[in-house]
């Protein structure tokens, strides 16, 4: 989802910096609807018009974009992973992403940002929960796990 936010950036010819990008999410949001970027999300994935029967999006933001997602797609499941706060900082400076927040301030004040977005509502409603303070590799295998429960739940 945050793709939608990082071309909206460039459509409007700012750098991807973590300021411009933090502006343009809120800016589209107040402008367009707490759901704009997941309907923006759903357009794209028509236009691909792919024919898996599963779509994965991540960086949800609030319960509205959750509900946007829902009206649009049959069983959709909200996964929350969720990081301390300095186990994130510490993946931002890994990542080297140029709207990745570089130092601690400019990270509090993202998520204090997302925060008014509603992404704690977001968590709090989660379908199911994966702490993220391990690896890569056990993050995507305890995801896979979820996703055959899912799907064998969807099945049955």
């Amino acid at each position: 989802m945050g793709d939608v936010i990082r071309e909206e950036a460039e459509k409007q010819g700012l750098s991807p910096t973590a300021e411009s990008i933090g502006k343009v999410a809120v800016e589209i949001r107040q402008k367009e609807g707490a759901d704009v970027v997941a309907r923006r999300c759903i357009e794209k994935m028509r236009r691909i018009n792919s024919d898996s029967s599963i779509l994965a999006i991540d960086g949800v933001r609030s319960m509205a974009e959750v509900e946007t997602f829902r009206r649009s797609y049959q069983n959709v499941v909200l996964i929350a992973v969720h990081s301390s706060p300095q186990t994130r900082f510490q993946r931002f400076l890994l990542r080297h992403r140029s709207d990745d927040a570089d130092n601690w301030e400019l990270f509090k004040t993202r998520d204090l940002r997302e925060l008014g977005f509603g992404i704690g509502g977001a968590i709090a409603m989660a379908d199911r929960v994966i702490i993220n303070e391990s690896s890569a590799e056990d993050l995507k295998k305890r995801s896979k796990r979820i996703i055959e429960e899912c799907l064998a739940q969807w099945t049955n």
